[in-house]
């Protein structure tokens, strides 16, 4: 190990999680400590020489410790509940991103730590019908209070964004991706594109925007070793409508009004066939479409693909594009 920052990722055995460690690993004579940390055990056969395991909850107090233990400076949080395990308590979301984030700052002031990089969400901004065309990092942040992910966003950042002001020596890093894809992700976004057919809703043509793991991945590993402080949107250049997505996975596009699929859905989830309400609509009419500039512009970083291009190398994992 070298002399450099002391770095701490939380969620690490997630999907974004061990893609960051393996590629922070890849550096660990720059590092004085790499400690991946997450609730689930890790596998012995995916433990990397070198980095630290840490099985913990980032809501746990004894979070200070592990802290102090390792001396950690610098830590990329990217612990969050995307999807709650089946039976899992219905405040697991909030405990893990609004209570869990509170207890990342609150150990990072008792330790004086002075790094912090985190994964935020486009879902942050909301789905609303007068969302610009191209969200900016400056528009404002409405996630939905009936959208868990997205409210929950929401509060963490109205947090950070706190923090930022009142003590800026813990210098941050956020970064709000769009759709993240790869070859082997798993997401409750592309489990819309593992449907035989893709669903639209009649009268609109909101687009979705893509982010390649690996570009969020490299911006991630860039900010360990940099200075660089702000909130930057992550998305590959474009867009592709839901008619495009469907073109390219060879499935038929399917609008529905918006209506039959409020009522579709509001009876399935009463039959428990699925975890999505009425609420899905908006997240389908009304997608946040996130514009890059300042994340090339400020930040200094252009994705290697663009939305189109992230998208293709997701689809093409899953066989061949027409």
């Amino acid at each position: 190990m070298g002399s450099g920052p002391a770095v701490l990722v939380t969620g690490a055995a997630g999907y974004v999680g061990r893609l960051c460690v393996a590629a922070l690993a890849q550096r660990l004579d720059e590092l004085s400590v790499l400690v991946a940390l997450d609730w689930t055990e890790f596998d012995a056969s995916e433990r990397i020489d070198g980095v630290v395991y840490e099985q913990g909850d980032i809501c746990d107090h004894a979070l200070k410790d592990l802290f102090r233990r390792h001396g950690i400076d610098t830590v990329v949080h990217l612990a969050s509940i995307i999807r709650a395990p089946k039976g899992a308590p219905a405040d697991l979301a909030y405990r893990v991103d609004v209570l869990g984030t509170k207890n990342i700052l609150e150990a990072c002031e008792d330790s004086s730590a002075t790094r912090l990089i985190v994964t935020s969400s486009g879902a942050a901004y909301g789905y609303h019908p007068d969302n610009p065309e191209w969200l900016d990092e400056n528009d404002p942040l409405r996630g939905n209070d009936e959208f868990e992910y997205s409210k929950n966003k929401r509060l963490v950042e109205t947090m950070l964004a706190q923090w930022r002001e009142e003590r800026p020596e813990l210098r941050q890093v956020v970064f709000r991706p769009g759709t993240v894809v790869g070859e082997d992700v798993h997401s409750p976004v592309t489990d819309l594109f593992e449907k035989p057919v893709v669903l639209g809703i009649v009268g609109s043509e909101s687009p979705f925007v893509f982010i390649w793991d690996q570009d969020l991945v490299a911006c991630i590993v860039d900010a360990v070793f940099s200075d660089k402080v702000g909130v930057y949107n992550q998305a590959g250049d474009g867009a592709l409508t839901p008619r495009e997505i469907a073109r390219l996975l060879n499935k038929p596009y399917v609008p529905l009004p918006g209506s039959l699929v409020k009522a579709m859905l509001w009876t399935l989830k009463r039959l428990g066939l699925t975890e999505n309400g009425p609420e899905r609509v908006a997240f389908l009419r009304y997608r946040p479409v996130l514009s890059n500039r300042r994340l090339k512009e400020e930040y200094g970083y252009t994705p290697q693909l663009t939305s189109r291009e992230a998208f293709e190398l997701y689809a093409r994992a899953r066989g061949p594009l027409p």
